[in-house]
């Protein structure tokens, strides 16, 4: 397990490195030593894969204490690390022509908060039990160029506008670097005109199932790529139930769980 992890590092290591923040150590009462970056990545990324507790990070396989790797993800969460990790791959994946950013597709996903906290919320499909929604928007090819965290109980389409504004300047070719994709594909809950109207806006032209129409429609064809995307990231453990308190810390790992799916995508282009 610790050799698998490692391996996922490998692939990051040489990325996420340039965009650590320096830290000094103190010359006089330096403390003790700072665990190595890499080590502490490679910690990190067990917890995302096992969905283990912070507590429970065997210290035997090098990663240090989970305390240690906690704060690094909030430190480098804080740095924008995460944040900037994602857009290189990004723009990797564009440049490399695997990527098509004109067409998108959102939807969203319930899963349960067992600790509360902020973004959180009576799910309408749990019984009321406390949750949180991953709110997802993918390119053509199932690359999630962002995805956001609310509570369980919000609507769907309230966080269309968001999600728009939330991805990044896309890079990777010559020329200004795409922002918006032109096509927008969505089910049924986003099936509000008003909103309709707002994504116009943004020159992007809306793609939403109509109330009451029967299904096969046809947007399967298009919308079938962020469905896979939620299942990829589900497919890490940690993102499948919510164990954060902090929301801030759970956005992290959903940063950081886009950027291994970009990075997966690279060395395996559709």
């Amino acid at each position: 397990m610790g050799a698998s992890r490692g391996r996922s590092a490998d692939g990051l290591w040489e990325r996420i490195e340039p965009l650590l923040p320096v830290t000094e150590r103190r010359f006089r009462y330096p403390g003790r030593r700072r665990l190595d970056d890499r080590q502490v990545l490679c910690g990190i990324l067990f917890v995302l894969y096992t969905g283990i507790p912070w507590r429970c990070l065997p210290q035997e396989l090098g990663f240090g204490s989970g305390m240690t790797c906690w704060r690094r993800l909030r430190e480098w969460n804080e740095a924008g690390v995460w944040q900037c990790l994602h857009e290189m791959l990004l723009a990797e994946l564009r440049a490399a022509g695997i990527s098509d950013p004109s067409r998108a597709s959102v939807d969203s996903s319930h899963l349960r908060a067992m600790k509360g906290g902020a973004a959180t919320g009576p799910s309408p499909v749990d019984r009321g039990k406390t949750g949180s929604k991953h709110h997802v928007i993918v390119e053509a090819h199932a690359i999630p160029p962002a995805a956001t965290l609310t509570g369980g109980n919000r609507n769907d389409v309230t966080q269309l506008i968001p999600l728009i504004r939330a991805v990044p300047p896309i890079r990777g070719k010559r020329g200004q670097p795409l922002r918006r994709p032109k096509h927008l594909y969505a089910d049924r809950g986003y099936d509000h005109e008003s909103y309709r109207n707002q994504v116009r806006r943004f020159e992007i032209t809306p793609h939403i199932a109509r109330r009451g129409t029967e299904h096969g429609s046809g947007l399967g064809v298009h919308r079938w790529g962020v469905e896979g995307a939620i299942a990829l990231l589900h497919w890490f453990r940690r993102l499948r139930i919510r164990w954060e308190i902090r929301d801030d810390i759970h956005q992290a790992f959903i940063t950081l769980g886009c950027a291994v799916i970009c990075r997966r995508r690279l060395r395996t282009p559709l």
